[in-house]
């Protein structure tokens, strides 16, 4: 049997690393500054802490939530309309621009109650719009790879994103909040420190992405002739029947595509509410929130390179399993033990940072040894969606989990049982947990004598 890694290399395609693979890394470099600085370690801290009231947290946890709905709702359709244009570079520009409208108008948004849900709509917006960049962003993946170097082609965008968002939290640490005076002498009065690291994330946003957009333009002989407009019902039949057909012929991979879809959003929880847990029930400041996050990416990007030799020596799943239990047990040690304050979640919270790179690697490499050769893009891409589609799990969870505390422990504002909100993020990882047990780990040619087999 051929490996495929050994193939010919497809025409129009790149076999090796050059300037093209380096200009869309950078859009993972320069989209970290949404991703981690003012979704995880800078914004989101700001948007909870007592300046905008008691119910921030719950706030903020529905806001982003209400945005999970509205991306799985329009996800599939922006792939789908992308793919048939063929204006993929067209449209990630777009809503990359748009994502940088959203960043830079948070600066408006001032210490007071009153700015709340200014901050959490322009929030929300610039994470739909960066779920529909990342649409276009991945499929560009196949076009910059072979089979040889998809992984490494991959996992170079990945670990810029790693780093670029380390990079730019020290920059902001150092320049702006940590200093009582900082650059340009800028203070902390009016929050101004944290309101120009926005108009600083969308500078870096921008900056970083223009080396795509002036390199990979888009093929207009590939764009396809425009035929009838496909509804948004017809173009949500299209996905439901993809679904059913692998849900008939592949059973396994489309358990594996569900398991995933859950653990993969508590994963994400773990970083989106890591830094609000933080400041809100052990007492971080915000210049402490960003030294956690630099240590948080520092440990998940090593350990995500070193669990790599784990994955390949005992399974991928085997990798999963432990990484999300362990994840579950440090949670459960913060959650019981949150009085401890900062050494409990120096200690804990880095050990679920450990884990989270291992699962979501581990995650791709499961998926990539099912899918049988030649029906990569089409299964990868369901993947994409099926993610989107509950990325409103965890958002809720934490909410929903600090209503019950609250109403548990009688605290006087929600904000008081913020550290319930630990608890909605491992059920989410419990519930994927536990529909991952019962898939079976399968090669390419498992699945494809499955899905191809005769009727009996």
């Amino acid at each position: 049997m051929t490996d495929s890694t050994t193939s010919a290399e497809t025409p129009g395609k790149r076999s090796r690393f050059g300037w093209p693979v380096y200009a869309w890394g950078l859009w993972d470099w320069g989209s970290a500054a949404f991703n981690a600085v003012i979704t995880t370690f800078v914004f989101s801290v700001y948007i909870t802490s007592d300046d905008f009231g008691g119910n921030a947290s719950s706030s903020f946890g529905w806001a982003l939530g209400g945005a999970g709905v509205l991306i799985a709702l329009t996800a599939p359709i922006i792939g789908q309309r992308a793919d048939r244009s063929g204006r993929r570079t067209f449209w990630l520009a777009v809503n990359t621009g748009l994502v940088v409208l959203a960043s830079a108008g948070l600066f408006f948004v001032k210490p007071s109650p009153e700015y709340l849900w200014l901050g959490l709509t322009l929030l929300a917006a610039g994470n739909i719009f960066f779920e529909l960049a990342s649409v276009n962003y991945n499929a560009m993946l196949n076009e910059l790879s072979t089979p040889a170097t998809v992984g490494r082609v991959s996992g170079f965008g990945w670990g810029l994103g790693y780093l670029g968002g380390i990079v730019l939290l020290l920059i902001v640490y150092f320049g702006l909040i940590n200093p009582d005076v900082g650059l340009f002498g800028i203070t902390d009065e009016e929050s101004l420190d944290v309101r120009v690291t926005m108009l600083i994330c969308a500078a870096w946003t921008l900056v970083f992405s223009l080396p795509l957009f002036l390199t990979l333009r888009d093929d207009k002989a590939q764009r396809r002739p425009r035929g009838p407009r496909v509804s948004i019902v017809q173009s949500y039949r299209l996905l439901f029947g993809t679904i059913r057909d692998l849900w008939v012929s592949d059973r396994n991979t489309a358990y594996f595509l569900l398991a995933s879809a859950v653990f993969r959003d508590g994963l994400a929880g773990v970083f989106t509410f890591g830094g609000v847990i933080a400041a809100g029930t052990f007492g971080f400041s915000p210049g402490d929130v960003i030294i956690f996050g630099i240590a948080a990416n520092v440990v998940a990007g090593i350990a995500t390179i070193l669990f790599g030799a784990l994955d390949d020596t005992f399974g991928p799943k085997r990798v999963i399993v432990l990484a999300l239990t362990c994840m579950m047990a440090s949670g459960a040690v913060i959650f019981v033990f949150h009085e401890g304050g900062l050494p409990i979640f120096w200690t804990f919270g880095l050990l679920l940072a450990v884990f989270v790179g291992p699962a979501q690697s581990a995650s791709r490499t499961f998926l990539a040894r099912l899918i049988p050769e030649g029906e990569e893009g089409e299964i990868f891409g369901l993947y994409a969606t099926t993610g989107r589609a509950v990325s409103f799990m965890a958002p809720m969870s934490f909410s929903l989990a600090i209503i019950i505390g609250a109403a548990v422990t009688g605290a006087a504002t929600r904000d008081d049982a913020q550290y319930w909100g630990i608890l909605g993020i491992m059920a989410v990882l419990g519930t994927g947990l536990l529909l991952l047990l019962p898939v079976r780990s399968e090669t390419k040619e498992d699945s494809a004598l499955v899905r191809h087999a005769p009727p009996a």
